[in-house]
């Protein structure tokens, strides 16, 4: 994003301004000399936030503040969440359902989705058939995916951590 840059108060060179103030009224067209005033006498500034209007519009306010406002826009990051999912060796198909709609939705918002199947007792023999699962589960799923690396195994719980293929 390429940061704007306005004309404020003598940078202003027309001869007539459409002059709008701080509270958002309209004044009408002012020569600029006149609203420069009018805006000194207030304690602001006169900024051209128009300039390919005629005539260009300009509005009183206190340019330090709104171009802090504009750098906050510009400046707030997308948050990236990994968000998780967790199945179970002997899960239901209802419940694969339910939890492949949680999958969907989470991707689409753009969010990274770990999955994970945690082993309990004697599952934990099963090693092989719960990572067989999990390959289901993402064969399932109708949306795109990237898989960041393959399933891992850390003690009793397999997991993979996937995102939306862009």
């Amino acid at each position: 994003m390429q940061n704007k840059k306005f004309r404020v108060n003598n940078w202003i060179r027309v001869p007539e301004v459409m002059v709008i103030d701080e509270n958002g009224e309209q004044l009408g067209v002012l020569p600029t000399a006149r609203a420069l005033s009018m805006a000194e006498e207030r304690g602001f500034d006169l900024v051209e936030v128009s300039p390919v209007a005629d005539p260009p519009v300009c509005r009183i306010m206190d340019y330090g503040k709104f171009q802090y406002q504009q750098n906050r826009v510009q400046q707030k990051p997308k948050k990236i969440e990994t968000k998780g999912v967790r199945l179970s060796f002997k899960i239901g198909e209802h419940d694969l359902l339910v939890k492949k709609k949680q999958v969907t939705k989470f991707l689409d918002q753009g969010h990274n989705v770990k999955i994970e199947l945690r082993l309990k007792g004697r599952e934990k023999a099963f090693r092989d058939k719960a990572k067989e699962k999990i390959k289901q589960f993402l064969d399932s799923l109708e949306v795109e995916y990237k898989m960041d690396k393959g399933i891992q195994a850390q003690g009793p719980t397999l997991s993979i951590t996937i995102n939306k293929n862009n």
